[in-house]
């Protein structure tokens, strides 16, 4: 007889609950670490003022990017163009990029020589202050809307077909879609990519350190590295991860509570047909698809026009070290993925499905550098840790990512679950050919842009490497800081650009995948 897996009957869920455990532990141990090495002491002033600039720029970035996402979605959802499904993908390209690299580009075209203050000088207007809280705030748009974008695209992708030729003979108009399809839709998926980008925002590092303009533009995970880097004050940066782990659990709460289901039932996995509108319509979504482009692939060009010429001269250490990054980036992408998958089955399937869904948020209350600095203290006294820079980067960066994917895999898992999971039950299917026979293909367009998505932001990581590696063993974005800290400037940048090229050809090839012969 079959076993019953139906959804209440499990407390521990049999792959969920041992990935939710190591999580636990990593996060909580890595923490407890650096706790143990501190001493007394409380917060100060200007850790409080760091608090308040991190909450504020987060929740406007997190805004702001999830506005300025919606009606570019809605515009690639319903629209065909040629080269559209290379736009889609290139408009992810900004969040893929390492942090520094797209600061660096923003700064090429909104900094005091960059292009909009030079066309603003011509045309005798004042200048765009860059630097400050303005400046972050751009930064985290430009980074983060385009995974708006892919996140929100997926939502207006599972609407059934079948509701839009329904609204069609009814004779809805587009005030009538947008009421009874579109909004459900949008109030289910808009609070996870909220919260998603708003936490990303909330550990914000590099953005600070380049854009933030002084003390009172300091972030708190800018805070974390100056009491590690400079002061080696751990009991300020264990006050400060505390301080994020308890913001973070917050937003994931309130994200819970403000997420409806969509409510649109199930379809026959045919393709969504694609409405034409009239022609203001049609002007309407080309013209913000146009804007959108601009915003996000401007800075990008200057980045490649700054390294492209040194490109082909570049070092034998540099290769060695994007070879490195590969490596990491494709173990990164297999454990959050394994890891992903098994959290978002047991949020689904098992009782008390909120605790593992909690459990896979864990890691956005984390900073790098904190779980850096914990592994370092923990593994110090046992193993020379430059022996274990590459698995423990591999590690770190698959678990700082796997909420994301986490977030992506899981609006599909639940679908899944309210349309094949009574049958599979009445079938008396086994975990193994469920999965195999019902979910994974269901499954294959998000699970290749989450692995996708956890091999880019791997390539581009600038964190636990930096504490652990040698002389011999860099990875390319600590190759691209030691080349910047060398001032061989040319070099750097096309390190930097080959940076780009691996990490979006990974996400790319990924992604491609995942979408195989259906219409992205």
């Amino acid at each position: 007889m079959a076993v019953s897996y139906a959804a209440g009957d499990r407390a521990w869920h049999p792959a969920g609950g041992p990935v939710a455990l190591l999580l636990g532990l990593l996060m909580l141990g890595t923490l407890a670490a650096v706790f143990l090495n501190a001493g007394g002491g409380r917060p100060g002033p200007a850790d409080w003022a760091a608090l308040r600039f991190t909450v504020m720029q987060a929740a406007v970035s997190a805004v702001l990017s999830v506005l300025l996402a919606v009606p570019v979605a809605r515009a690639l959802a319903r629209r065909r163009f040629p080269g559209r499904g290379l736009m889609i993908v290139a408009l992810g390209a900004p969040f893929l990029l390492p942090t520094i690299v797209a600061a660096l580009g923003l700064v090429a075209v909104f900094g005091r020589a960059g292009f909009v203050n030079a066309g603003l000088a011509a045309l005798g207007l004042p200048g765009i202050g860059l630097y400050g809280f303005q400046g972050v705030v751009l930064a985290h748009v430009f980074l983060n809307m385009p995974l708006a974008v892919r996140m929100i695209l997926l939502g207006w992708q599972g609407i059934p077909a079948e509701r839009f030729r329904l609204a069609e003979a009814l004779g809805f108009g587009p005030a009538e879609v947008r009421r009874h399809l579109e909004r459900p839709m949008l109030r289910s998926v808009l609070p996870g990519a909220l919260l998603a980008i708003f936490v990303i925002c909330l550990t914000s590092f590099a953005v600070a350190l380049i854009l933030g303009g002084g003390p009172r533009a300091t972030t708190v995970e800018l805070a974390i590295y100056q009491a590690i880097r400079f002061d080696f004050d751990l009991t300020r940066a264990a006050w400060l991860a505390a301080i994020q782990f308890g913001l973070c659990a917050l937003a994931v709460l309130a994200a819970g509570r403000l997420a409806v289901p969509g409510g649109l039932g199930a379809g026959l996995d045919r393709p969504v047909p694609h409405r034409g509108g009239g022609r203001a319509e049609h002007v309407q979504d080309m013209a913000v698809l146009g804007l959108a482009a601009l915003f996000l692939l401007l800075p990008l060009g200057a980045v490649a026009a700054r390294g492209v010429a040194g490109l082909a001269n570049l070092p034998e250490v540099v290769w060695w070290a994007a070879a490195r990054s590969v490596a990491v980036a494709a173990a990164s992408a297999l454990l959050a993925l394994a890891g992903a998958l098994a959290l978002g089955l047991a949020v689904v399937r098992a009782r008390g499905g909120r605790v593992y869904e909690l459990a896979g948020m864990l890691p956005l209350a984390a900073s790098s550098l904190v779980l850096g600095t914990g592994l370092f203290l923990l593994v110090f006294p046992f193993v020379s840790p430059a022996r274990l820079a590459l698995p423990v980067t591999a590690l770190v960066n698959a678990a700082l990512a796997l909420p994301f994917a986490l977030r992506i895999l899981l609006p599909a898992l639940r679908e899944i679950e309210a349309t094949q999971g009574r049958l599979a039950e009445a079938l008396g299917m086994p975990p193994f050919a469920r999965l195999r026979l019902v979910v994974l293909p269901r499954l294959r367009r998000p699970l290749g842009f989450a692995a996708g998505l956890v091999a880019a932001l791997s390539m581009g990581d600038l964190g636990v490497i930096a504490l652990f590696a040698g002389e011999g063993g860099a990875t390319l974005p600590l190759q691209v800081y030691r080349l910047m800290g060398s001032y061989r400037t040319m070099q750097a940048e096309a390190a930097a650009l080959l940076l780009i090229l691996l990490g979006f050809g990974m996400f790319w090839i990924c992604d491609r995948w995942g979408r195989g012969r259906a219409d992205a």
